[in-house]
């Protein structure tokens, strides 16, 4: 650039460096590679003889360096983005299959994380720390979160197969007074304990922490009833016998996220498929 414009001023002034910036740089490539590339004269700046031979080599890799930023650039600007969930059992084997499915398909290049959790309050936790951009959970307590409506997940009375149902359709509330109950996975009590304070239910909760399966497994063996909800026995009734509640029951199943106004436009696509979803497996 100096040989060209004739001075490291004029230069200096076009690449944006000061003079005596320029300059150093200069003296400090020179010392470098052990010999002069720039005659300084009276009439300014030439190239020397070894200059001449290795300028071309240099704009040749001055201008690969500015193709190699550029492409930088633009993968950078195009590389995939994560949204970052975490949900229930139920909801991650039931719903989300389906919905990362269809949302990839329209959004190649998004990637979603997903965390199963085995607790009904961690999502809300991760949540709050910004560990995670979006929830499926239950609906709990009013926090500083935003909460999306997806669906209510009925809940059903989870009986042995020689149950004396005494040819009732539904199950009361009350009939758990007394009677032996098998909590469903750990932490998730609370969505069953609201209810049961609710009616005045006063269950005999047996001590133990297994999962959902087992549990329907240990009702089907007579160790005791339970109450669950209709995602979570999905696939799990052929050994017990289920009968909605009454008076009837559920949980609110949706989404939380921090704040549904500052929402990133690719977590506001991901809950419009999230929703569109949602009510087509509701169909089937």
């Amino acid at each position: 650039m100096a040989s060209d414009l004739g001075s490291f001023t004029k230069a200096a002034e076009v690449l944006g460096y000061t003079q005596s910036g320029l300059t150093h740089m200069m003296n400090s490539l020179e010392r470098e590679i052990g010999f002069p590339l720039l005659d300084r004269g009276r009439h300014g700046v030439r190239l020397t003889e070894e200059g001449e031979k290795l300028a071309p080599l240099m704009r040749e890799l001055l201008r690969a360096d500015a193709e190699l930023r550029e492409m930088v650039t633009q993968l950078s600007a195009s590389r995939s983005e994560t949204i970052r969930t975490a949900a229930y059992a139920s909801l991650a084997m039931h719903w989300l299959p389906a919905i990362v499915q269809a949302f990839r398909t329209e959004n190649p290049t998004v990637d979603v994380d997903i965390r199963m959790a085995d607790h009904v309050d961690a999502p809300y936790t991760l949540l709050s720390q910004g560990k995670m951009d979006i929830i499926f959970v239950s609906r709990q307590e009013p926090g500083p979160y935003d909460w999306v409506h997806l669906k209510d997940d009925v809940m059903y009375a989870v009986l042995p197969p020689d149950y004396p149902t005494e040819g009732r359709e539904t199950f009361p509330l009350h009939a758990f007074d007394g009677k032996d109950f098998l909590m469903p996975a750990q932490g998730f009590d609370k969505d069953i304990l609201r209810i049961f304070d609710r009616e005045g239910v006063h269950a005999n909760i047996l001590p133990t922490v297994v999962d959902d399966a087992t549990v329907v497994n240990m009702v089907s063996h007579g160790l005791g009833i339970s109450m669950m909800t209709e995602l979570t026995l999905k696939g799990r009734t052929d050994r017990v016998l289920t009968l909605p509640v009454e008076p009837a029951a559920s949980r609110e199943l949706g989404l939380a996220v921090r704040s549904l106004a500052e929402a990133p436009d690719i977590l506001r696509r991901f809950i419009d498929c999230t929703e569109r979803i949602v009510r087509e497996l509701s169909l089937t």
